[in-house]
């Protein structure tokens, strides 16, 4: 079993790292009336992906096993 020191190692964080920086450079494409709905969600849902992995990574801890 690997260890892992910090999320940024982890395989399942660098391809929703990559999809959030793919976003983030499409949204600037994006015409300006667009800009507050689409681009909105865009980017909250590219961030959602890698901020929910780090998350789970920071709460790993013993007690959580204890109460599967």
């Amino acid at each position: 079993m690997a260890t892992y020191k910090i999320f940024e190692e982890l395989s399942c964080w660098k391809p929703g790292h990559s999809v959030r920086l793919c976003a983030m450079e499409t949204s600037k494409k994006i015409p300006k009336h667009e800009q507050y709905s689409l681009v909105d969600n865009m980017k909250r849902a590219a961030r959602s992906s890698a901020r929910n992995i780090a998350e789970g990574f920071g709460r790993r801890h013993n007690r959580e096993d204890i109460q599967r």
